[in-house]
């Protein structure tokens, strides 16, 4: 009996399309998120992008401490979630931005984006040594 139970209870395909995607991972709540980016940084990173990734973590975790808008605070998190896992699993080496991503960013968003652009390529040019 216990042999035919364990068969019932055994995963199928059965009704899943071939282009099935399993279902995203539960969002984390601000807390554990911060804590998680924070430790990735310190395990994946070398310090100095160590030292740049916290403190901008820091800086946007306090500057989106008070928002009431659920919408907002949603795609926060999910974003900040979605870098976590990049920064954990070495993929966002050599990566460029989604074209989509950048159209919906606001004039502060893009003029942040640039700005830390031009402090990676300072970086770079103050050590040429040792590529960011």
């Amino acid at each position: 009996m216990r042999h035919a139970l364990r068969l019932l209870a055994s995963p199928s395909n059965l009704g899943s399309s071939p282009g099935f995607k399993p279902a995203p991972l539960a969002l984390l709540p601000p807390i554990p998120l911060y804590r998680r980016l924070l430790r990735a940084h310190r395990k994946f990173l070398d310090s100095e992008k160590r030292v740049l990734g916290d403190g901008y973590v820091k800086s946007e975790f306090r500057a989106h401490r008070n928002v009431e808008n659920p919408i907002h605070v949603v795609g926060f998190l999910k974003e900040w979630q979605m870098y976590a896992q990049q920064v954990e699993g070495d993929s966002w080496r050599g990566d460029k931005l989604d074209s989509e991503k950048i159209d919906k960013m606001s004039d502060q968003q893009l003029g942040q984006l640039y700005e830390l652009m031009q402090a990676i390529q300072q970086k770079g040019r103050e050590d040429p040594d040792n590529p960011v």
